[in-house]
């Protein structure tokens, strides 16, 4: 297990970036704080801005855990849009992470996929090359179709639901230093660093499935880092990654913490 803080930390980023970019969609976006539960909803067709997270560090036992993920499934039921509850493992007792499974299966909930949160005092980084990539700080909607469009193909989501998340966004274009990573002239990798509660997180990571494996994601994550590090002054970073993702970061100077367990709603 990971230090409880971290993993405090690691929850209460996502609870914090996550309400910015659910109402950067959305003006109306389900921004509720429940207890024990965050709910982040923007209900848009990008299934990552639509979420629910567990948030009690450690006190709520077995029964209060189950109670929070039918009241989860409930809150995503009601909704147009899927999306998916985050789980931080790291936050549940004993008990109740290795209940966790069966509890999640009788509140009606379906595994998704794993991640990790993960953070570090890495910053400042040395401004990063690539000697097959430009760099572009994402300032036109033509810039977050590229970006959205990374997205999709890497998360296997349709090319209109990741432009619903991000396409006319001030947000992204004005607060986030968001980078692609050009190719000759084409967008093949992106991340992004945002500024929350003293902090730098990095979110949505991407590289084009085609183009992997070069460093590419790495290349382009040390740019959003360094330009956002070089404009706030902050030294520390967090990052939820997915498996995919996980062995980048270390790289970079990120320690895991909490192991992460993403739900959705089972098929009817």
């Amino acid at each position: 297990m990971a230090d409880l803080a971290d993993s405090v930390e690691s929850m209460e980023q996502l609870a914090y970036v996550w309400r910015a970019m659910a109402l950067d969609r959305d003006a109306g976006a389900d921004v509720r704080d429940l207890p024990g539960l965050a709910v982040r909803w923007a209900d848009c067709r990008f299934p990552f801005w639509n979420c629910v997270t567990l948030t009690e560090a450690g006190g709520a036992d077995s029964a209060e855990v189950e109670e929070r993920l039918g009241r989860a499934a409930e809150i995503m039921r009601a909704k147009k849009r899927p999306g998916f509850l985050w789980v931080f493992e790291d936050l549940l007792e004993d008990e109740a992470r290795t209940g966790l499974a069966a509890a999640a299966e009788r509140a009606g909930l379906a595994y998704a996929f794993p991640g990790v949160g993960m953070a570090g005092d890495l910053l400042p980084l040395p401004e990063p090359a690539h000697p097959d990539l430009t760099f572009v700080r994402v300032s036109t909607d033509e810039h977050l179709r590229a970006y959205a469009d990374l997205n999709s193909r890497a998360y296997g989501f349709t090319v209109e639901d990741g432009r619903d998340g991000l396409v006319g966004s001030t947000l992204w274009r004005e607060q986030v230093y968001a980078y692609l990573g050009m190719r000759d002239g084409v967008a093949v990798t992106c991340a992004g660093s945002v500024e929350a509660q003293g902090r730098l997180f990095v979110v949505l990571v991407a590289t084009d499935p085609r183009w992997e494996r070069r460093g590419y994601g790495e290349a382009v994550t040390r740019k959003a880092l360094y330009e956002g590090g070089r404009a706030t002054g902050l030294t520390r970073a967090t990052l939820h990654a997915t498996a995919a993702g996980a062995p980048v970061y270390p790289r970079i100077g990120f320690r895991p913490n909490s192991p992460m367990r993403f739900y959705g709603l089972k098929a009817a």
